[in-house]
């Protein structure tokens, strides 16, 4: 958790409303040498259903292997989040740590302890000390519900902010809500979530349905972002529906309003996803890439991304640079059909290179006026077929190097 806020913060943090089956208390394990509260305890409701998509790293923490087998079944009960001990690559010891924490809050709830849900987000390589998680785990059952805001700082690491977002659909007549709190900054790359991230409605949603519609808002949120290309052992979006809503249940498209809350859960998706770029570290600005006239949308995505994660064109941005050719390099470098004689790039609108040329009488004057503000667009034509992705990434500033250089300390 950093001391200096990020420039690319909202100015106004939105009130989640309450969510009818969830309760929220924090408390302090004390993980690492910090005065704040680092463990997050989330009650549900009974019959409470549960979908996620979970970090494809190959070596993943005991909470994502633990977590992938615990959703099969579809129920939950709680969710118990770790701040400042990812608890990945300690082998056996990780995994006894795990356990205890079911043991003992499926016993607190009486409930089975596969309807329990863990997450765990810091540093990797340090096994979690049981004694702390037990103690932090009595105090935070006998501590007072607490409100989104401070579960949502309780989550974070080297986060600026803490990041909550809301939305509503109607169901049935009946309006539902959906709200989100979400953590991370550095160590953020597609491959599924990059982060930890829970969704909270109080709609009743059966879990397979609920899944099919989580995968899809993650595809175009969650999964096109990208902070600095690395992706996380601990990575995890969990979606939770409590079924407290009077709103008939949602099992297929074919229901009344299923539409409706799919485009909701894409719009908390993509605002949580930007909240994620927003303050990445050391970032000064949120760029906006859009890959057009590529070969497939596949085809534009790896494009974009391959925009989105050179260095050289993050830290041409912090300089404030127009330095479109490191834009054509990644275009190049990214191992999809192009052709240089038919690529276009532009900045803020304007374009400045076209059928592989810099367009005549090119003024960089209004693309300068561009790159000095905080909100950088870059749009690339391939020139080729009818793919478009889009993707959101952050500069890359000395900022990054002095989070990251000191993390352990």
């Amino acid at each position: 958790m950093s001391d200096k806020l990020s420039p690319l913060a909202p100015a106004i943090s939105p009130a989640l409303p309450d969510i009818a089956g969830v309760t929220c208390r924090i408390a302090r394990a004390r993980y690492k040498d910090w005065d704040r509260c680092d463990l997050t305890f989330v009650k549900l409701a009974a019959g409470t259903s549960v979908a996620g998509v979970l970090t494809q790293s190959k070596c993943p923490s005991p909470e994502v292997e633990y977590c992938r087998e615990a959703l099969k079944q579809g129920k939950a009960r709680a969710l118990i989040v770790n701040a400042g001990n990812a608890n990945a690559f300690t082998g056996a010891r990780g995994m006894a740590a795990v356990q205890k924490i079911l043991s003992l809050t499926s016993a607190h709830l009486g409930c089975a302890e596969d309807e329990i849900f863990v997450s765990s987000t810091g540093v990797i390589g340090v096994p979690l000390p049981q004694d702390k998680a037990e103690a932090g785990l009595k105090a935070v059952f006998e501590a007072d519900p607490c409100g989104w805001e401070d579960a949502a700082a309780t989550i974070m690491t080297t986060d600026t902010f803490p990041k909550m977002a809301t939305t509503s659909a109607i169901v049935g007549g009946q309006t539902v809500h959906l709200s989100g709190i979400i953590k991370g900054s550095g160590m953020i790359a597609p491959d599924m979530a990059t982060m930890l991230g829970y969704i909270f409605t109080d709609a009743t949603v059966e879990a397979g349905f609920l899944r099919e519609m989580l995968s899809a808002a993650t595809a175009e949120s969650f999964n096109c972002i990208t902070v600095d290309s690395d992706t996380s052992t601990s990575d995890t979006v969990l979606a939770f529906a409590t079924g407290q809503n009077p709103s008939p249940a949602l099992t297929s498209f074919d229901d009344d309003g299923a539409d409706a809350f799919q485009a909701a859960l894409a719009d908390l998706c993509m605002q949580m996803a930007h909240l994620v770029v927003r303050d990445g570290e050391g970032a000064s600005k949120f760029i906006e890439i859009a890959v057009t006239g590529a070969d497939s949308d596949d085809s534009a995505k790896r494009i974009a991304l391959s925009i989105a994660n050179s260095p050289l064109v993050k830290t041409a941005i912090a300089g404030e640079d127009a330095n479109w050719g490191r834009v054509v390099m990644a275009v190049g470098k990214a191992g999809e059909p192009a052709d240089r004689d038919r690529l276009a790039i532009g900045f803020g609108g304007v374009t400045v290179a076209r059928d592989g040329l810099v367009v005549p009488d090119y003024d960089e004057a209004p693309v300068a006026a561009h790159l000095k503000g905080s909100e950088i667009d870059i749009a690339v034509d391939i020139g080729l077929g009818s793919g478009r992705a889009t993707v959101w990434t952050c500069d890359l500033t000395h900022g990054y190097i002095d989070i990251n250089a000191d993390y352990r300390s």
